[in-house]
């Protein structure tokens, strides 16, 4: 089967147009020149004349029609490659190619708007998500990682050239691309941290599916609440102490009158010495459970300094005398906080362990800190001990629940607060190769 016939090319076809066009005069020319009584001399003259006015004027024609069309051609190939400050000379209106030309800039001018519109808002799209606190991670019909944000990368403790290429079942995020949403996680990641919202979607890039997979911790906002939820307790429970500090005012009274009364009743000792213990007792009482609550309620937000953190462990570890503190030395570091704070802190983590030993029946475990940097930018400081471990998890950071005869149930949710307003976190877990516990305090070295 022959192959369909081509059409010649668009120049050739004005060229043979306009040489059809000047071929009947040209021939008449010629005709008339040999047929006239004329010397060879000017029949050779006349018909070189004739013959070369035919071809280049048809070669002209071509050249004035292609011309024109060979810049539009130059022009739209600019803006197909991005160019678009080409621009063709010669638009104007009232002729046919000035008119070409005019619609060819216009349309120049336009792709060059929508390009900076998009070029715009692909680089605010990309300020946000870096921006947002809320990791943003894009997956490809393969289950392959081909976008994560600022968040994402710290949540999956690595950097985005780490993980972007990578399959889920590598990174072991199959479980984001599957079952239903919006829904809460408690997995952890990383980056200690939780509950988390996960929400997915769809979306299209170069034609292909692609999955949206947007974690939000929702950590910081449920601890927010609490916080503020504790902070209407504070206030009721003051309001509700401040009144059961009444009838503590009339047994006072009630002693003063007794002691003003002439004769006094034979047996007022005893009643003042009762009355007396009654008010001493209940009064220090609740000027220690008011005291604790209000620093629990009222923390003041931390006076950034240096703190060096060996001798800041070393220091704590000192302070301790019911039993010695082993000091397991890290790398050394300097972190910007509040020394006071994270001094408080860390004494009541080391305090809580030196408590849990006490309280085994052979009360002959160890007690140490040590500390290391996990991850880049921060550092975790560890205090374990060799008690007998934790039973109940779910109450730990609860003010005032507390598993000891003489504790207050403030220190861990005192040493929580003070970690948080430092940017870092506390976390409390049994030690897996071995009994007893080990509080797990994070902070960031820029703190």
């Amino acid at each position: 089967m022959s192959e369909e016939r081509r059409p010649p090319p668009h120049d050739l076809q004005v060229l043979g147009l306009a040489w059809l066009a000047g071929l009947p005069g040209s021939v008449a020319a010629l005709v008339l020149v040999w047929l006239g009584d004329f010397s060879s001399k000017v029949q050779w003259t006349l018909t070189s004349l004739v013959v070369g006015t035919f071809l280049g004027v048809g070669l002209l024609v071509r050249e004035r029609v292609m011309r024109p069309l060979h810049a539009v051609a130059n022009l739209l190939a600019a803006l197909r490659e991005g160019d678009y400050s080409v621009r063709g000379r010669g638009a104007r209106a009232g002729d046919a190619l000035g008119e070409v030309l005019l619609e060819v800039n216009a349309l120049g001018d336009t792709l060059r708007e929508q390009r900076l519109g998009v070029l715009e808002a692909g680089a605010l799209l990309e300020q946000v998500m870096e921006e947002i606190d809320v990791g943003v991670l894009a997956f490809d019909v393969a289950g392959t990682l081909r976008l994560v944000n600022r968040a994402g990368e710290r949540m999956l403790g690595a950097s985005r050239s780490q993980l972007v290429g990578k399959g889920a079942g590598a990174l072991g995020l199959t479980d984001l691309l599957e079952g239903d949403v919006p829904r809460r996680l408690t997995r952890s990641f990383a980056e200690e941290g939780g509950p988390y919202e996960l929400r997915r979607g769809s979306f299209r890039q170069g034609g292909l599916p692609h999955q949206l997979v947007v974690l939000a911790d929702l950590r910081l906002a449920l601890r927010e609440q609490e916080r503020e939820a504790w902070q209407r307790l504070v206030r009721v429970l003051s309001h509700e102490i401040n009144n059961s500090l009444a009838p503590i005012g009339s047994i006072a009274e009630a002693l003063r009158d007794t002691l003003l009364m002439a004769p006094r009743p034979s047996d007022w000792e005893e009643d003042a010495k009762s009355g007396l213990g009654i008010v001493a007792r209940r009064s220090q009482s609740l000027a220690r459970f008011m005291s604790a609550y209000a620093s629990l309620a009222r923390l003041p937000p931390p006076t950034p300094g240096a703190v060096e953190v060996d001798a800041w462990v070393r220091r704590v570890a000192a302070l301790e005398k019911r039993r010695p503190v082993g000091v397991r030395a890290g790398p050394g570091l300097v972190l910007r906080g509040d020394v006071d704070q994270l001094e408080q802190l860390l004494i009541n983590l080391v305090r809580n362990a030196v408590d849990a030993v006490l309280s085994a029946p052979d009360a002959a475990g160890d007690v140490w800190v040590s500390w290391a940097v996990l991850s880049p930018g921060a550092v975790e400081v560890w205090v374990e001990d060799e008690g007998p471990g934790m039973t109940d998890t779910g109450n730990l950071f609860v003010p005032f629940f507390t598993t000891k005869p003489q504790g207050s149930g403030i220190g861990l949710a005192l040493s929580r607060q003070i970690a948080e307003a430092h940017g870092g976190s506390l976390r409390l877990e049994n030690r897996p190769e071995g009994k007893g516990c080990r509080a797990r305090l994070k902070l960031p070295q820029g703190a």
